[in-house]
């Protein structure tokens, strides 16, 4: 049985990580694997959103310290440039992809959800970097994103300490998005995925991008982008048609559920 699986429902994909016997622990041919189905996803234009997820009730437990143990395996992945040690971490994805998390996402777990732009968790959902205890250093973007994502003084405190971190906590300090009932986030990503992929899509990937791209630009370079990127979904014709349908009562009182 493969350990990652990809399921289409029209214009989202559902990625899955399958070694439920480890907690979806990452090892070496898994890595390739991710990496390869995020890659596919990537470039399939038909396809708007990704949903990661694992499989019973885990979401990912981090690399398969089994492997780490053996040396080998691990230590052939460590090189720069080149993909990352648990596959994907280094990609930047020019779509959105969404954690759904069940159970645990620690260690290289947590790293592997920090790569998505939003995180569905369950309400049993524990979050941390439980690879401080081992020894085991957060080189799949860990360091870098955790204090972007929720400000250097939170994310020293969880990078320091590896302790466990709740959904409700978890919620709280801006690690996920949603928190859902046990048994729950996969729906709940798979809705909120196929939200994104209804709206209108050049103003949605230019706001994402203007988004991430800030983080390297000063400030007035940064808001050049921003117009600029903008001005490219006002040329095309997708802000003038999106107007029209709101004239036309598209959308008004605040509804949501009309599609482009």
């Amino acid at each position: 049985m493969s350990t990652i699986s990809r399921e289409v429902a029209g214009k989202v994909c559902v990625i899955t990580i399958n070694r439920p016997q480890v907690r979806n622990a990452i090892d070496r041919p898994t890595a390739q694997a991710l990496l390869a189905a995020l890659e596919a996803f990537e470039a399939d234009d038909s396809l708007r959103v990704a949903v990661l997820t694992g499989s019973a009730g885990s979401f990912c437990a981090g690399a398969d310290l089994a492997a780490v143990a053996q040396d080998g395996e691990r230590r052939n992945a460590l090189q720069w440039p080149g993909e990352a040690p648990l596959g994907p971490s280094r990609l930047l994805l020019s779509k959105p992809l969404i954690a759904s998390i069940e159970g645990h996402a620690v260690a290289g777990g947590l790293e592997l959800a920090l790569l998505a732009d939003m995180r569905v968790a369950a309400d049993d959902a524990v979050l941390g970097v439980f690879c401080r205890r081992f020894g085991v250093p957060l080189i799949d973007g860990g360091s870098v994103r955790l204090p972007r994502l929720i400000g250097q003084s939170r994310a020293l405190d969880l990078i320091l300490t590896g302790r466990p971190v709740l959904a409700g906590e978890a919620l709280h300090m801006g690690l996920v998005n949603r928190v859902v009932p046990q048994g729950e986030a996969l729906t709940a990503a798979l809705a909120l995925a196929q939200q994104l992929a209804d709206f209108p899509q050049a103003c949605l990937l230019a706001d994402r991008a203007s988004v991430y791209q800030q983080w390297e630009l000063p400030l007035q370079a940064a808001l050049e982008a921003e117009f600029k990127g903008g001005l490219a979904v006002i040329n095309s014709g997708e802000s003038r048609a999106g107007a029209q349908r709101f004239t036309q009562g598209s959308g008004r009182h605040g509804r949501f559920g009309d599609k482009a």
